[in-house]
């Protein structure tokens, strides 16, 4: 892996926690998700993914399968099971990964009369924030109480975003809960970046909506683009992150420019 990346992990005693959400389902959260995991595993991160998505797409993608699945993320957040009990290792040393099932899909209706309904993932989260470096949840495509949960016990999120023409018209509404969040669930909450995902360099569309995002946001926008590329979509059926199944295509590449930026704006943050 990148020489450059490794000096730039990060030691901390407690988890970096980041919740990777976009209301819009398409844009490249999951991949986004395992590859980010993938790099950070590379630098000598402990990593745990927490799977908060119904379709498991993030448990796939890291060859989980269905029967290593018992217990999930659904169990932890109805306080059936604990963390360490739904955690399960992926084949990558150092990436744990707490799976998803459909069961999942059903957990909004289960949540919505029991007591601290939005902070049950962050109850069942003090333990794992001190046996990891980084925890990343990958939300499902909604704004429900799943990506509530995530929310309220992230310190940060990470917005996938793909350069198409209504990407900022749903941008503004997750602002705006996350504003929500903050002012009244999780204070701490912050956003860590925004990465424009599916760039195609020969569509004029896609350097204007990266131009837009960038006017509207500045800093805010990761310098990374993730390109297009069919390896990064060939790769969950594999069930390897695109890093590991092919590690030189231009979507790899960009993952890992990714999380160097990442490690970077942690360092800066923790100065």
């Amino acid at each position: 892996m990148d020489e450059a990346l490794i000096s730039e992990g990060l030691t901390d005693k407690r988890a970096r926690i980041v919740c990777i959400a976009n209301q819009k389902g398409g844009v490249g959260k999951t991949t986004t998700a395992i590859n980010v995991a993938t790099a950070l595993v590379a630098v000598g991160q402990k990593v745990l993914l927490i799977d908060l998505d119904p379709q498991g797409n993030a448990s796939t993608g890291l060859g989980i399968a269905h029967t290593k699945r018992g217990t999930s993320a659904y169990q932890v957040i109805l306080g059936d099971a604990s963390l360490a009990d739904a955690t399960v290792p992926s084949d990558i040393p150092g990436l744990s990964v707490v799976p998803a099932t459909v069961d999942l899909s059903g957990a909004e209706l289960d949540l919505v009369s029991m007591e601290r309904r939005a902070h049950r993932l962050r109850d069942a989260m003090d333990e794992a924030a001190r046996a990891y470096d980084h925890i990343l949840i990958d939300c499902p495509p909604s704004l429900g109480l799943l990506t509530l949960n995530a929310m309220v016990a992230a310190d940060a999120l990470l917005v996938p975003l793909q350069c198409e023409f209504y990407a900022l018209e749903g941008l503004s509404h997750l602002l705006r809960t996350i504003d929500r969040v903050k002012s009244s669930l999780n204070p701490r909450l912050e956003i860590q970046g925004i990465v424009l995902t599916m760039f195609d360099q020969r569509n004029n569309l896609s350097g204007q909506v990266a131009a837009d995002v960038r006017g509207h946001l500045g800093d805010k926008v990761y310098n990374t683009v993730i390109p297009r590329n069919v390896r990064i979509s060939e790769a969950p059926s594999f069930g390897k992150p695109a890093l590991l199944y092919d590690h030189t295509c231009s979507g790899s590449q960009a993952y890992i420019d990714l999380a160097r930026e990442i490690l970077r704006r942690e360092r800066s943050l923790a100065a």
